[in-house]
């Protein structure tokens, strides 16, 4: 009987967890629904079940419902609730300096470079959303935190952030940089400048782009504290990064 060796790479907590971030299985199919795929590595992996049930499998980059067909062939991921970066902060950490308005970055950002863009001469309002990390979080101490990406998958969603802001509020401008690996108290963990016109759509902007990234863009977060680390997943209900913006919601 013919069988065939799927491979699935894993992030944060499930590659945690697992103990390996490319899990090697075989099965008789070559090809099957992506729902199927997570209730068999959940009977094969029955203690991890509950964070694997609530994964989304991603095939070729691309988020996959659990009733959409998927292939051995594939590039599959299985990827736990991510959690984006939060928080408020107008501080200059300068390094990263990418010129491309997308980018994840293990060095340190400067929000001066990235507000700069954004900059038109025809736009009178450019704002910067910074997320850093707190110290204290519902009354336990946060050491550091430590990122992950996903990151083809990841540019690639933040992209289509922009091209959605450009689409709801056209002629506004955006650009997102994330950092990975460790990130440290009061350092910034994620920059969102954007810049219109006129201020109404940068404000309206720039609250989309931290709401669709912590939906849809794989970057997960873990907390360490003095005496373990936690994974944070989504915390705002069941994720879905399929589902439609909030406001497009029936």
């Amino acid at each position: 009987m013919t069988v065939y060796k799927w491979k699935i790479y894993l992030f944060a907590g499930l590659a945690e967890r697992l103990g390996t971030r490319l899990l090697e299985t075989e099965f008789a199919e070559e090809r099957l629904a992506a729902g199927e795929l997570k209730r068999r590595l959940a009977a094969a992996y029955p203690a991890q079940a509950d964070l694997i049930e609530v994964s989304f499998v991603a095939r070729n980059q691309s988020f996959s419902p659990d009733e959409a067909e998927i292939g051995y062939g594939d590039e599959l991921a299985l990827l736990p609730p991510v959690s984006g970066g939060s928080g408020l902060d107008a501080g200059n950490e300068a390094v990263a300096s990418s010129a491309e308005p997308y980018a994840i970055s293990a060095s340190a950002l400067s929000a001066e470079h990235v507000l700069s863009l954004v900059h038109r001469p025809d736009h009178g309002a450019a704002l910067l959303f910074a997320g850093t990390t707190r110290g204290l979080t519902g009354g336990q101490r946060t050491v550091t935190l430590d990122y992950e990406a996903y990151e083809p998958m990841a540019l690639a969603a933040l992209r289509r952030i922009g091209d959605e802001i450009g689409e709801r509020w056209p002629g506004t401008l955006c650009a997102i940089h994330h950092r990975v690996g460790t990130v440290g108290i009061g350092e910034t963990s994620v920059l969102i400048a954007v810049s219109s016109p006129h201020r109404a759509p940068a404000y309206e902007a720039s609250r989309y782009a931290i709401e669709r990234l912590k939906q849809t863009v794989p970057i997960w977060k873990r907390e360490v504290y003095a005496d373990g680390s936690e994974w944070k997943g989504h915390q705002t209900g069941p994720w879905n990064p399929l589902a439609p913006p909030a406001d497009e919601a029936p």
